[in-house]
């Protein structure tokens, strides 16, 4: 039985942080909640909440400062910049980068990672974002797309290559997803080469920095944003998949010989996984970062831009440019700032392992005010407030950028390989039927590309394990395709 004394060490943690106010119902507490509430109070970095607190303020401040300032925005450098979003632009140096990334493969030096940590509620589904199917003629989850487009690129790479896929979870995804891995045998790939991680949480804190209760047992925690990657690569692994209890995805990473990360969303159906020409244009520039975006083509879009403010690299939200920067455009007409950020991303494993923790602390989080249910401290009655009452925490993943001398800007055609899945069905903007209708238009493109004739009213679906980005598609040139049909081999 747990005493019910609160263990002096514990306490002590505690009472320095200014904290001590978690135990304010310890006494009333039965043995087996008073174990559970000390479980989770011993994991908790309770100096790392003060101090993340505080510099988010400061960067919140910081933030609200400059935005009374004229700050010096500009585009990516041309030199920063490789572009093959129009027709047959740098093909010749696309040619080049893509054998450069095979090349990577195949001597087993690039590894991928999903940021999955989404649940389908929107959609509809209980079950995590990836475990959805978009409505192909396939019924293939998104999942199974991209375990797929993964198993097809270490076939191009050859030489037995094998290409070892991290999974970022969160608490309430990652047993779900373990499980729909393993019920579908991981998709053909190695289980020893699928490795689960989870995301990171912090505490929901009051506007005054105090850690919130859930309940009188339970503190009220939420993720910490996709930026929380950086430290949950860091973190002991859970022992499932192909991970050993005790490890890091850094130091797993490093005893594989894997030099670079490939990181991307579950929820884009048109990701190109691992995709070589990206990971070869950022080895052949000798970053240790890279980001792939797609081209704005309306000012008013909603959406943040890779760009510099005052010469540091960063994402800059539609609302933060102004109305002539907005709409200027470059000699060729198009935007000057039209870099759309897409959560697409390269990394070298020294970046990851050596750089960012020497300046993660300087990273601030983003402080996002919300309505909390929570415990009053005074009654112990539950509160379900009508207005903001505390605060969530986050990082975005892009904000190691500041902190990048020299990043690779790779813009790629939306059409072909940006297609998000955010909204209920039969919405009309980024939800399942626009998934469908982009994934099957970018390969009727491949169809049509190779010498193929196919009638309007047919949707042709092309498996990932017969076609990577429409190669090898050679016998189909004079075909004249008038069903839809699934081509799962060639």
């Amino acid at each position: 039985m747990a005493s019910a004394e609160i263990p002096s060490e514990l306490k002590q943690r505690f009472d320095a942080a200014g904290q001590d106010h978690v135990f304010a119902f310890w006494s009333k507490l039965d043995a087996e909640e008073r174990s559970k509430f000390q479980a989770q109070l011993e994991a908790l970095d309770v100096k790392r909440v003060n101090a993340v607190y505080k510099k988010a303020l400061e960067g919140e401040a910081e933030a609200a400062a400059l935005a009374q300032q004229r700050t010096s925005l500009a585009a990516p450098p041309a030199s920063s910049t490789f572009s093959s979003a129009g027709s047959g632009s740098g093909a010749s140096e696309a040619s080049k980068y893509r054998r450069r990334g095979l090349e990577a493969i195949a001597a087993g030096q690039v590894g991928v990672l999903l940021l999955a940590g989404g649940q389908g509620t929107r959609l509809g589904s209980s079950a995590p974002k990836g475990c959805y199917n978009i409505g192909l003629p396939s019924r293939k989850s998104l999942f199974q797309l991209q375990a797929e487009r993964i198993r097809k690129l270490e076939e191009l790479a050859g030489k037995e290559a094998r290409i070892p896929w991290f999974i970022m979870t969160s608490g309430p995804t990652r047993q779900p997803t373990i499980e729909f891995f393993q019920q579908n045998e991981y998709f053909g790939l190695k289980a020893e080469d699928v490795i689960f991680f989870e995301q990171g949480t912090l505490p929901c804190l009051t506007m005054e920095g105090k850690v919130m209760l859930a309940s009188p047992s339970e503190i009220a925690t939420a993720p910490d944003g996709n930026g929380g990657i950086y430290t949950a690569l860091r973190a002991p692994l859970k022992g499932a998949g192909g991970a050993a209890d005790g490890e890091t995805v850094i130091s797993t990473l490093q005893s594989r010989g894997v030099k670079y990360l490939h990181a991307f969303g579950v929820d884009n159906c048109l990701v190109k996984v691992g995709d070589p020409t990206f990971v070869g244009l950022c080895i052949e520039r000798g970053v240790c970062a890279g980001v792939k975006t797609v081209v704005k083509t309306d000012p008013a879009e909603s959406v943040g831009v890779v760009a510099q403010r005052n010469g540091k690299w960063g994402v800059i939200e539609y609302s933060e440019i102004p109305k002539e920067l907005s709409e200027a455009r470059d000699e060729d007409g198009q935007l000057s700032f039209r870099a759309a950020n897409i959560v697409n991303h390269f990394y070298t494993t020294d970046f990851l392992a050596k750089e960012v923790p020497a300046f993660e602390s300087e990273m601030a989080f983003h402080i996002a005010r919300k309505k909390i249910p929570t415990i009053d401290l005074a009654s112990g009655e539950a509160v379900k407030p009508s207005k903001p009452n505390g605060m969530k925490l986050e990082l975005f993943i892009f904000d190691v950028f500041p902190f990048i001398k020299d990043l690779a800007v790779h813009e790629v055609a939306r059409r072909s390989e940006f297609s998000p899945l955010k909204n209920a069905p039969n919405t009309g903007v980024d939800d399942p039927q626009t998934s469908r209708r982009d994934l099957l238009a970018e390969q009727r493109r491949w169809l049509e590309s190779a010498g193929a004739k196919i009638n309007d009213a047919a949707d042709i679906e092309i498996s990932p394990l017969v076609s990577y980005e429409g190669e090898g598609l050679e016998s189909v040139n004079g075909k004249i395709l008038d069903k839809s049909a699934i081509i799962d081999h060639i």
